[in-house]
């Protein structure tokens, strides 16, 4: 289920492509992901993702070029090289803000128990059990 927290007033352009922004630093990409991004594929939506350029440390062992570059290999390769799905790198950040009605709604996804329930912390765990990381 999403649940709108703040409604546009007007349409922000009049560009036809559009992009529902997803901002993270998939430390790695999981199913948690998946789920969040499939929420708005199923209606249709373009995905950008946005991966934050973080400082490499026990959190975020890969950098920002190694994740986008994880993912363009990964489970969205299809969508893409279709253009449903695009990647950015951008600086790291320490809020989102908007002004009134700035042309785009903000949306947040509650996942079900078992989906948000998936760590990306416990992932990279196990990953460095098995070796992997």
């Amino acid at each position: 289920m999403k649940e709108l927290k703040a409604k546009a007033d007007k349409e922000s352009s009049s560009t036809e492509v559009k992009y529902s922004m997803f901002i993270g630093r998939w430390q790695p990409l999981h199913k948690g992901h998946l789920w969040l991004i499939n929420e708005r594929l199923k209606e249709g939506k373009n995905i950008c993702l946005a991966i934050r350029d973080v400082e490499t440390d026990e959190k975020n062992p890969w950098t920002a070029k190694q994740i986008e570059e994880m993912i363009h290999e990964g489970e969205l390769k299809e969508l893409i090289k279709e253009g449903k799905v695009v990647t950015t790198i951008i600086p790291d950040i320490e809020s989102i803000n908007y002004g009134r009605g700035v042309g785009y709604d903000v949306i947040e996804h509650i996942p079900p128990t078992e989906i948000g329930e998936i760590s990306a912390t416990s992932i990279r765990e196990q990953m460095r059990k098995d070796g992997k990381l």
